[in-house]
């Protein structure tokens, strides 16, 4: 069973930068299918970035497009999100997702926005102006 294990929340100022990590570890080799959501509160969790093993299939929410860049580390099992020119409107809990099953990069976005992956326990981003 994959866990995903969050890291790399803190609070920062309207403008400035954080980056999270996300190692998924207990899968058997690599897990190609990886992505962030988050939650504020009282609302929804949503889709903020996914991944798929080479970056080809990089999908990103249009609230953070341009600004959010995610990555892989995929001999180390490991996402990350780069969080630049952050907004009062990013701050809520960052979750990290992965589903070790997704055979395609091109199903990877699908697949863990229909909740298919396992879940880490969140790492909070607060962003204050």
């Amino acid at each position: 069973q994959v866990k995903p294990v969050e890291s790399g929340g803190g609070s920062v100022q309207v403008g400035g930068s954080l980056t999270l990590s996300c190692v998924a570890s207990g899968g058997r080799g690599i897990t190609n299918c990886m992505g962030w959501f988050r939650q504020a509160p009282g609302k929804e969790r949503e889709a903020v970035a996914t991944t798929w093993t080479g970056g080809l299939n990089n999908w990103y929410s249009e609230a953070v497009k341009g600004r959010f860049t995610i990555s892989q580390d995929s001999r180390r099992n490991t996402i990350y999100l780069q969080m630049d020119s952050l907004k009062t409107e990013d701050s809520g809990m960052y979750y990290c997702t992965a589903d070790p099953v997704v055979i395609s990069g091109t199903h990877c976005s699908t697949a863990l926005k229909m909740g298919h992956g396992y879940w880490g326990q969140g790492t909070q981003v607060t962003v204050s102006s």
